[in-house]
């Protein structure tokens, strides 16, 4: 199936589904992304941080090889880690996302969060405490080095992840190039509405990453909800003959956000793709909208302290 798109405002177009890799573990990563391409998806979500690009980049390069796509086909984001954040790491980064993917450029390249941690170390610094160490690097400075990657070819476009209005606003008015993508946590226990609406009358299209609630998260408890088990999204699926799945991903496509939900399992990846091609009443998203309840997962409670942590403001 050709899975709609969504216009940047540079011009490039994103497609509205994509594959979402956090998470993926090794050994079944590049398998998800062939079954994926298969299916029709043209949209994969990587990041250096998730230690598998270059799984991703087998899977890519199988599918570019067997003439199922062209590199051209396809539209490939990656991330720069908080560790990358001063000018010239944002370039050594990116590069070693491309040498891990096999790939001369990315589609889209994200600052992956605001905060800076120490450089020159390993992925997540602690001191013997176990606390974070953070550097002090601005992420307006990270930004630059992005707007200097996009200049030299590397990525066609830059955006950002979990930065919140305030931020966004920040970069907006320091910025030679406009940021195309917000990507932020969103699903129907977190909508983001206040953010996305702030994204769209800046033209920033949003990215929801976790948008089934990413049950399989590291922390999660036992006893905390799944999204798709909640007794009014399973009643709402019974009315339009759908997944619950597809009623959460539908609801996500509907607002003009996209989607890159995560799976391995062939048939959930199938499933997740066909969320396109029914139409939710606008009664049903107002109903979903109401299902919030500040239900963030991805908090990272632990590096609150940070000066630029993003979610102490209400949106």
């Amino acid at each position: 199936m050709v899975v709609p798109t969504v216009k940047l405002n540079n011009g490039c177009t994103i497609p509205i589904v994509g594959l979402g890799t956090w998470k993926s573990k090794p050994g079944e990563v590049k398998q998800a992304v062939v079954e994926a391409i298969t299916a029709g998806y043209r949209h994969i979500d990587c990041a250096f941080a998730y230690g598998n690009e270059e799984e991703v980049g087998a899977g890519i390069k199988q599918k570019i090889d067997d003439g199922t796509v062209t590199r051209n086909d396809l539209f490939i984001t990656s991330k720069v880690w908080n560790t990358f954040h001063s000018f010239n790491k944002v370039e050594v980064a990116i590069r070693q996302s491309l040498k891990n993917l096999g790939l001369d450029y990315l589609d889209l390249y994200l600052i992956h969060w605001p905060m800076g941690y120490q450089e020159n170390t390993v992925l997540f610094p602690k001191d013997d405490e176990g606390k974070f160490i953070f550097s002090d690097v601005d992420y307006l400075e990270t930004w630059k080095g992005l707007e200097h990657c996009a200049k030299l070819g590397l990525t066609k476009s830059i955006g950002m992840s979990n930065f919140n209005s305030l931020q966004l606003k920040r970069i907006l008015d320091n910025t030679t190039i406009k940021p195309v993508v917000n990507q932020v946590e969103c699903h129907p226990y977190l909508n983001n509405s206040k953010l996305i609406q702030f994204c769209k009358e800046h033209d920033i299209v949003v990215t929801a990453y976790s948008p089934l609630g990413s049950p399989d998260r590291p922390w999660a408890k036992p006893e905390d909800p799944v999204i798709f088990e909640d007794p009014k999204l399973k009643e709402l699926a019974q009315k339009y003959n759908r997944s619950p799945v597809q009623i959460i991903l539908r609801f996500q496509t509907q607002r003009g956000v996209v989607v890159i939900p995560k799976s391995v399992t062939k048939e959930r990846i199938v499933d997740n793709l066909n969320c396109t091609d029914f139409e939710l009443t606008e009664e049903d998203v107002k109903y979903i909208e109401t299902f919030d309840c500040n239900g963030r997962v991805c908090a990272l409670d632990w590096v609150k302290d940070h000066p630029y942590y993003p979610f102490n403001v209400e949106f």
